[in-house]
């Protein structure tokens, strides 16, 4: 059973490599933007942020399964596609790209708690037969501590680590000393809940050891 991430995140992919699965990657061509903004217009209203993260993590993973059925025909196995955002007092926030706004997101983050939204989409690809696709969002609660001094975030900001992720911060490198408190599936702040992921996998009839590629030669 093959495993293709829609995706090209080092987090999900080192995430899914933890588990014992190593993928195939392929990135996804997806306007997140106007893909968003079409969905909005479409329904007449602003989307919520639940609604976002999985109009995008379906849209990415149905945009690589095209490109798998027509450069992959004998691919047998399932597709991921996952989007997040991270919420603070109703306000979404992205990956931040500039420093400045890291910085300013972080000193409204510290000593509060927000929440990450991830959406996720597991599409059943199999040569001959109809795809089949399950999704959901999980959520969880991030706690973010009050005593970080405005060096600390330059310096967490000058590394460059959250100008590239969700919300402007990590839980498993070198933000998560800054975290004081995770509730819900802590893979969910990486960027993928996992037990997510395999109750999806159960719904296509996938059972999630059998997707394990990559063990420990010690398990």
């Amino acid at each position: 059973m093959r495993v293709c991430l829609a995706s090209t995140s080092p987090a999900r992919l080192a995430l899914l490599r933890q588990s014992g699965i190593e993928p195939l990657c392929v990135s996804p061509d997806v306007d997140e933007d106007a893909v968003a903004a079409a969905e909005a217009e479409r329904r007449g209203r602003v989307l919520t942020p639940q609604e976002v993260v999985l109009l995008l993590g379906r849209a990415k993973a149905a945009d690589v399964v095209g490109r798998i059925r027509a450069d992959h025909p004998d691919f047998d196995g399932i597709v991921i596609g996952g989007d997040s955002m991270f919420e603070l007092d109703g306000a979404v926030h992205g990956k931040p790209h500039l420093p400045e706004r890291a910085i300013a997101r972080w000193h409204d983050m510290r000593g509060r708690t927000g929440v990450l939204h991830s959406g996720h989409s597991v599409i059943r690809v199999s040569p001959g037969a109809p795809d089949r696709e399950e999704h959901a969002v999980a959520e969880a609660s991030v706690t973010f501590a009050a005593d970080i001094d405005d060096a600390e975030i330059d310096a967490y900001v000058a590394s460059g680590e959250p100008l590239q992720v969700a919300g402007a911060f990590t839980v498993d490198s070198l933000g998560g000393a800054f975290i004081e408190r995770v509730d819900g599936d802590p893979s969910t702040v990486v960027g993928m809940s996992l037990s997510t992921l395999r109750h999806l996998a159960g719904r296509l009839g996938i059972r999630w050891t059998d997707l394990w590629n990559a063990l420990p030669a010690s398990a």
